[in-house]
């Protein structure tokens, strides 16, 4: 029977990977991170509201720059949980994100979803 750290970094993983602009795959620093993240008692809630953050920031940047390679590890979050964690928006706020990037029309050919 997994445990919980087994079922929470099996989900931040999972989490990762559907994210738009990864390389949708995983490395082994990527699971010793979740594992990590779970040690400290990160929320998965706030995993997930980091991920839907650098999606959000990615998705919307200015057309004017040039396009930004896709994330290669989970260590990118790093400072976005960080920012999180210093200054959590109101929930309400990751509902509005949510709702953004729902009526963006995705690629099916290039862009994962978020759960």
């Amino acid at each position: 029977m997994p445990s919980d750290r087994q079922q929470y970094v099996g989900r931040v993983l999972e989490l990762y990977r559907l994210t738009p602009d990864t390389l949708a795959f995983i490395r082994r620093a990527d699971r010793r991170l979740a594992a990590d993240l779970y040690d400290r008692g990160v929320p998965l809630r706030t995993i997930e509201e980091a991920l839907i953050l650098a999606t959000v920031r990615r998705t919307f940047r200015s057309t004017d720059l040039p396009p930004l390679a896709p994330i290669a590890s989970l260590h990118y979050l790093l400072p976005i949980l960080h920012e999180l964690q210093v200054a959590p928006p109101d929930p309400s706020y990751f509902d509005y994100l949510r709702r953004k990037l729902a009526r963006r029309t995705p690629d099916p050919d290039t862009d994962h979803q978020i759960p």
